[in-house]
């Protein structure tokens, strides 16, 4: 195996190398959860490796391509076990002219194709003014409906879709208690947070059929779009794009509700270590791998802050991280 850098530890397992030659050498049927995010189809190129994902000639290459990864992910998982993926619509341009492909369709077509049942789909909700801000989308420009209509687009959601691994899962997911943690901007009513870690019937557990409610929600509205792990000193001369690492509300709630504590985690396309820190967080052990050095590297730090804050409780953990997030 092929690894140009690694850090081992009793949390984590993260790996700079081709995410095919990791999963290749790793045994089947270990793996509780994956999470992530893959290059979206050849939209933004991340570095000019002839290894990457995000450098195949067209659309169909691309797929061809990450049918490997998908077939290397149902051998690794656990029969029952989920793996979820964050994707969009991809725009054909931002010319104001573009169309937009079904990436989402196609991304379940190949996971069923490989033995993954499609379960669900949330549906992650963007403010359309800060959408057009961040990414001057010309069809979301005001001028465009003030000069034809025929061309104005959409803040397009992203997706979270989660896939349940071929065979039965023989080792439940259980929340004996409930859930006890939301990540989110809604604010839990304060009238429940007497029930939080509720040991009675579940029933009468009104903390987590709240955050039930909203994590069952097929449209995720209040997601954090800047609540990422840091990421700016870790771009290169030859990326063409780099997009916002995966927000820590998707990352957590999957985590939260699709893994038991003490779990493996794993991620293919670690980026800067998102999905790894937050297994880490949660209490559960994370794997990673990532090509780029300098993605890796900075997953690297954003780790040593997970391990240095271990000693805090969830809560305390995450209110430090987001002051760190914030420097």
């Amino acid at each position: 195996m092929a690894i140009i850098e690694q850090l081992v530890n009793n949390k984590y397992a993260i790996y700079c190398g081709d995410c095919m030659e990791i999963m290749k050498a790793m045994p089947s049927k270990k793996i509780h959860l994956s999470i992530y995010s893959p290059p979206f189809g050849g939209l933004y190129n991340y570095s000019s490796d002839e290894r990457d994902l995000s450098n195949c000639y067209d659309y169909e290459e691309f797929f061809k391509h990450y049918a490997f990864v998908v077939e290397e992910l149902a051998r690794i998982t656990l029969p029952g076990r989920i793996s979820a993926v964050h994707c969009a619509d991809i725009p054909s341009s931002n010319s104001g002219q573009d169309h937009l492909t079904d990436f989402p369709g196609d991304v379940i077509k190949l996971h069923e194709k490989h033995g993954f049942k499609f379960i669900a789909r949330h549906t992650i909700w963007k403010e359309p003014l800060w959408v057009r801000n961040r990414t001057m989308t010309k069809n979301l420009a005001h001028k465009t409906i003030v000069d034809d209509a025929a061309y104005a687009g959409v803040a397009s959601a992203d997706f979270v879709i989660v896939f349940r691994n071929g065979g039965e899962n023989k080792i439940p997911i259980a929340h004996p208690i409930g859930l006890t943690r939301y990540a989110g901007e809604c604010p839990i009513p304060e009238d429940l947070k007497q029930y939080k870690g509720w040991q009675g019937s579940q029933i009468e557990n009104k903390f987590s059929h709240w955050i039930w409610r909203q994590y069952a929600s097929s449209v995720w509205d209040d997601i954090r779009m800047t609540n990422v792990l840091p990421f700016r000193d870790c771009k290169h001369e030859d990326d063409e794009k780099h997009v916002h690492p995966l927000q820590l509300d998707v990352i957590d709630r999957c985590v939260l509700l699709r893994s038991n504590p003490g779990e493996i985690v794993f991620t293919p396309f670690m980026g800067v270590g998102s999905e790894v820190f937050s297994a880490v967080i949660n209490g559960r052990l994370g794997i990673g791998a990532e090509l780029k050095t300098q993605y890796y590297r900075q997953a690297v730090k954003n780790l040593e802050f997970a391990e240095t804050n271990k000693h805090h409780d969830a809560w305390e953990q995450i209110e430090a991280f987001e002051n760190y997030a914030s420097l």
